[in-house]
This record gives C-alpha cells, structure tokens and sequence, in this order.
C-alpha cells in the first residue's frame, strides 16, 4: 500500500497546540506552508519527548561541530504564541516519530508516521514472545509527516511545547498524578494527609 506523506520543507509555522480545557485537552501537532494545513493528533507525552529530543540534537550538532553550527542558544519563551491555525481537523494520530539533522540543508528533520494497529496475528518468535522489531524494518504506516525546520525555529518549538506541557494541570507532590479543578484523593496517602505538625 502506497503511504501519504505529507512533505513541509519550509514551512510558514510548526507548532505544537492544544484544543480543550487542562484534564480534557487534545494535544496536536500542525504544520503550515502558504494554504496547506496538516494537523496530526499527539500524546502530551510525545509533545514532551519531541521537545527532550530536540533539544538533545541541536546540542550534538552544536557539540560536533565545535561551536561553527549556526545553533542558538535556548530560548526562555516561545516569539509564537498565536492560537492552532483554523479549521483545525486531525489528518492522522501519531504513532512514531523521528528526529534528524540534514547537515545539507542544516536543518532538523522530523517524520511523524501514523499509529498503526497491532493486528492479533503479529509475528511470534520462540516461546510465544512477540518477534521485536529489527532496525532495519520499515515503518509501516499509511500516512506520514516530514517537517524541515532551522536550528532558531527549533528552539521556538522546543520553548513552545515545554510551556504547552507545563500548563497542564498541576501535580500531587506525593503521588505525581494531576490534581483535578474540583480536587485530588492521593492513593500513596490512601486519601488521607497527616498533619505536618
């Protein structure tokens, strides 16, 4: 089956968003080039990873090239805080994703590929273990998305999806589960806190 990609080599905007209110939220990815819109749904967990990720990349390629990379320092605060471009609809939920650096074009390269279904009859190896994965397998999913982007606009993305994660809920001290607005039973304290005193 042929797979869809969806191809953004300069795009206008690359952001990370979210649609809904903290606790209910639905975490996108979008990618903008003049009319094109392509919307793909992510885990707040993978907004989290991709951010770590990137972060780690700009860093080595700042490292191995002893400083001559045209790599930024971090930012403190995303220059794009504008609202998900509109009509914001979900051309596919995301199941991989991969990061690279382009040393041609120096620039960040990052494929998002659809979530694929595990079908029961997955490939077995010896004693009834799930056969792992080997590198050199294909990704098999039926559409994806490979966005380029610059070191500078990778740091925005990076200072972005760090404050869009942070402005979740807040979480227990004591059992890191998100406190909901109309309050939180802790299960490490069984529902119940003794006094500190």
């Amino acid at each position: 089956m042929a797979i869809v990609v969806h191809q953004f080599d300069s795009p206008d905007r690359f952001v990370a968003g979210t649609v809904g209110q903290p606790g209910e939220r639905t975490f996108f990815l979008q990618a903008r080039e003049g009319n094109r819109i392509t919307s793909v749904v992510v885990e707040k967990q993978q907004v989290s990873v991709l951010a770590e990720h990137l972060e780690r990349v700009l860093e080595e390629v700042h490292r191995r090239s002893s400083g001559q990379a045209a790599v930024p320092p971090p930012v403190d605060q995303a220059a794009d805080n504008s609202p998900l471009d509109a009509p914001i609809s979900e051309d596919f939920r995301v199941g991989t994703m991969t990061i690279a650096w382009d040393p041609s074009a120096s620039k960040v390269v990052i494929e998002l590929f659809s979530n694929v279904d595990v079908s029961e009859d997955a490939e077995v190896g010896e004693d009834d273990e799930p056969a792992v994965p080997q590198p050199e397998d294909e990704i098999d999913a039926d559409e994806m998305i490979v966005v380029k982007i610059s070191p500078a606009y990778a740091r925005d993305f990076i200072a972005r999806a760090q404050a869009l994660v942070d402005a979740g809920r807040p979480v227990c001290p004591f059992c890191l589960q998100p406190i909901d607005a109309d309050g939180h039973i802790c299960p490490r304290a069984n529902g119940y806190r003794r006094p500190l005193f």
